[in-house]
């Protein structure tokens, strides 16, 4: 459209740029996570968590974007940015240099560059060292990454931390999950909020980044092992999702996308509830780290299996185990049949169960009679 001048008094000034909309829309996703109008009109303080604001604390929060330098991240920073002019929050950025490419410094560095020329500030570069310890090289990465972002947040005072991803990498989490016979909280995929964790995009198709990125004049990095048919991920994201959207037809990462909404709240209510009847069975947590918990088996067996399996993982991850399989979870509630082996069952992360046998005394303490006993291995 072109431009015209308008007289305002006595003066000619041009008209501001229309807004493109895929970046006003990225806009509003921001604000309305953080509380913040995206239009000019009042809509109150910034309403993450009061904390953020502590006792002789700067009005405005720093919140931290952390930036890849890819479109996704990107788009974030620029979003962010426009917040941050405004003077509502102060927005940072933390860039993670894994070393798992050549030059990957160089990348950095060009996008601590534009991040600045953003606006942003701070804006650090955190330089890992990826170590497998048994988990897969895309696992690991994921685990240093957020090491050094839980630091720098703790570091520079940020209770916030924005993270990039979009639509398709939730659909694309369905789908793994999927694979991998997983239960509704791992098909609920991605959450928007975890702990200081905020993810703004997950509403946003990854081709709209790029057109964000597009309407700011920022070049975006493109991560070579994102086409990398080693990386399971990369192989769902090159292959997989564009088969089924050539065999099932259009919309099939936002029918995934929708399904995974539906299914957390599903699983947001059974987790709540399943906390509700730990507590019950279990009865008030130890001040010090416990050693055994017992569950009564009479109260586990009246409770639905979605709510009894839950709970039996919330004793393994309260000893300090891991969250234990389907598999493993439904070999521990066998024991509460009362026919064949009394345990122990080995669960992930150093935990047994176990059931106390009625034939067997036990002279000085027969509470874990009629009990499903979990306990942490020597």
């Amino acid at each position: 459209m072109q431009e015209q001048e308008q007289e305002h008094g006595g003066l000619r000034q041009r008209p501001r740029p229309r807004l493109d909309p895929v970046v006003g829309k990225a806009r509003k996703m921001l604000g309305d996570l953080l509380g913040i109008s995206t239009t000019g009109r009042p809509r109150g303080q910034y309403t993450l968590p009061p904390e953020d604001l502590g006792a002789g604390a700067a009005p405005a929060p720093l919140v931290l974007v952390a930036c890849s330098g890819g479109a996704d991240s990107l788009a974030l920073a620029a979003v962010a940015a426009f917040l941050s002019r405004r003077g509502e929050i102060r927005v940072g950025a933390v860039i993670v240099d894994h070393q798992l490419q050549l030059h990957s410094h160089r990348v950095a560095q060009a996008t601590a560059v534009t991040l600045r020329g953003l606006g942003l500030d701070p804006v650090e570069i955190s330089t890992v060292t990826v170590t497998r310890g048994g988990v897969g090289p895309e696992a690991a990465a994921r685990h240093a990454r957020y090491r050094a972002l839980d630091a720098a947040a703790s570091r520079l005072g940020a209770r916030t931390v924005l993270l990039g991803h979009t639509l398709d990498d939730q659909a694309e989490s369905v789908l793994l999950g999927l694979a991998r016979g997983s239960g509704t909280r791992s098909l609920a995929g991605i959450p928007q909020r975890r702990g200081v964790y905020l993810r703004p995009f997950l509403g946003l198709r990854r081709t709209e980044t790029l057109d964000i990125c597009t309407a700011e004049g920022l070049q975006p990095w493109h991560d070579p092992t994102n086409a990398d048919p080693a990386f399971l991920r990369s192989r769902v994201r090159s292959r997989v999702l564009p088969f089924l959207e050539h065999e099932l037809g259009p919309g099939v990462a936002q029918s995934l996308y929708r399904s995974a909404r539906i299914l957390a709240q599903d699983a947001d209510y059974l987790d709540e509830q399943a906390a509700v009847e730990y507590r019950r069975l279990a009865g008030e947590p130890a001040t010090a780290p416990a050693a055994e918990v017992q569950l009564p088996e009479a109260g586990l067996r009246a409770l639905p299996a979605a709510l009894r399996q839950r709970v039996l993982a919330l004793a393994v991850v309260g000893l300090g185990g891991e969250q234990p399989s389907f598999e493993r979870l439904l070999a521990a509630e066998t024991l509460l049949a009362r026919r064949g082996s009394a345990g122990p069952v080995e669960l992930a992360g150093g935990v047994s169960a176990f059931r106390q046998p009625r034939s067997r005394s036990v002279p000085q303490d027969s509470s874990a009679y009629g009990k499903l006993v979990f306990r942490r291995n020597a």
